[in-house]
């Protein structure tokens, strides 16, 4: 009798994770669920309490070993630290990229090597392909587009992506949900998480407050280059935004939304405007690159690049040089941010991608 793989399921406490688990086993693997505490506080913003509880509920209804691993330590010194020190350089970190790097996919795997696993699995939804060609595995867009999560998994390594499984990758969401309520899965109803756990439903600039300096200066127009209001410091804003900015009643100017479109770090001013089209930019310069494949496809490539989460891809050139990408896109893109991703698509398969300078 052929002895069953191992595999370790991270047990969100979502309905996502739980049915990748259950998915798992009918395939015939044996499961252990593993939660991952990254973050120490607790509250109504923060769910990690409750949502470990949920983990713990789904592993007992499918009968797996189910364990809970602290990587509080490697979550601040890899992710944490790095998102206080990119918004204190006025810049917006993706720091959801950092902890699939770092943690799903770092810590997380050598945790599960520990227990003499074969694969991890998560309950994201992207796709893991095997090219005869190239003899490396690709990171597609799964069957769910809408849910498509392969901008956060850009960071991965070919050796992480190796050792991953993907059980959600050929399902729609609601094809997820039908397989909870049919199996009773506590988690079956349960509200997708939105936004990263330390700052969850609460406001994003509130939360910074606790950890950044304010350092005040002036709101400034773009074109009459009048002051029109005071800004809390450079690190609680972000290009694009139009909330939260209390700018209005300025004589000469019509009652109409401000946008930021850009920092002055000299002068520690913000850049405002009322025209939302100068938030259209049609090049971008990034570092820190990193290719699923281990490689750039070549110095100088074309293919579409998605600047945010929920972006629109769009067609672009690239060329590479010193682990630098110059990004000329072929229409303009909304609200280049430095410190956000760009990730790079041909077709359905994710590339890789890099941070804007």
């Amino acid at each position: 009798m052929m002895k069953k793989k191992k595999i370790v399921v991270g047990l969100s406490g979502g309905v996502d994770s739980s049915v990748a688990a259950k998915l798992l086993i009918d395939q015939g693997y044996e499961v252990l669920g593993v939660f991952m505490k990254n973050w120490d506080e607790n509250g109504p913003e923060c769910t990690a309490s409750e949502d470990a509880a949920m983990a713990e509920k789904v592993a007992k209804h499918l009968h797996i070993p189910f364990h809970t691993a602290n990587f509080t330590k490697e979550y601040w010194n890899d992710v944490f630290e790095y998102f206080l020190s990119e918004n204190k350089a006025g810049r917006t970190p993706n720091p959801d990229i950092l902890c699939n790097k770092y943690i799903k996919f770092g810590a997380f795997l050598t945790e599960a090597k520990k227990l003499g696993v074969d694969f991890i699995a998560t309950g994201h939804y992207a796709k893991k392909v095997w090219n005869e060609k190239t003899n490396l595995y690709e990171l597609h867009i799964p069957t769910d587009k809408e849910k498509d999560q392969t901008y956060f998994l850009h960071a991965i390594s070919q050796e992480q992506l190796a050792q991953a499984i993907f059980p959600l990758q050929d399902l729609q969401k609601a094809e997820v949900r039908k397989i909870a309520k049919k199996e009773g899965f506590v988690t079956a109803d349960k509200k997708d998480s939105t936004g990263i756990c330390f700052i969850g439903e609460r406001n994003y600039y509130d939360f910074l407050q606790k950890y950044l300096k304010k350092t005040p200066g002036d709101f400034i127009d773009a074109d009459s280059e009048k002051v029109v209001g005071t800004h809390s410091g450079l690190s609680f804003y972000t290009i694009g935004q139009r909330k939260n900015l209390q700018i209005g009643g300025i004589r000469g100017f019509e009652e109409k939304p401000w946008f930021i479109i850009a920092k002055n770090f000299k002068d520690n001013q913000i850049i405002v405007s009322q025209d939302e089209s100068k938030l259209d930019g049609i090049e971008l310069t990034a570092h820190k690159l990193t290719w699923i494949s281990g490689n750039a496809p070549s110095e100088k490539f074309e293919c579409t690049a998605r600047i945010r989460y929920r972006s629109r891809d769009v067609a672009c050139y690239v060329s590479t040089k010193n682990d630098i990408a110059h990004v000329k896109f072929h229409s303009p893109v909304r609200a280049i941010s430095p410190g956000q991703s760009v990730v790079f698509y041909d077709g359905d398969v994710c590339l890789g991608g890099g941070e804007i300078r």
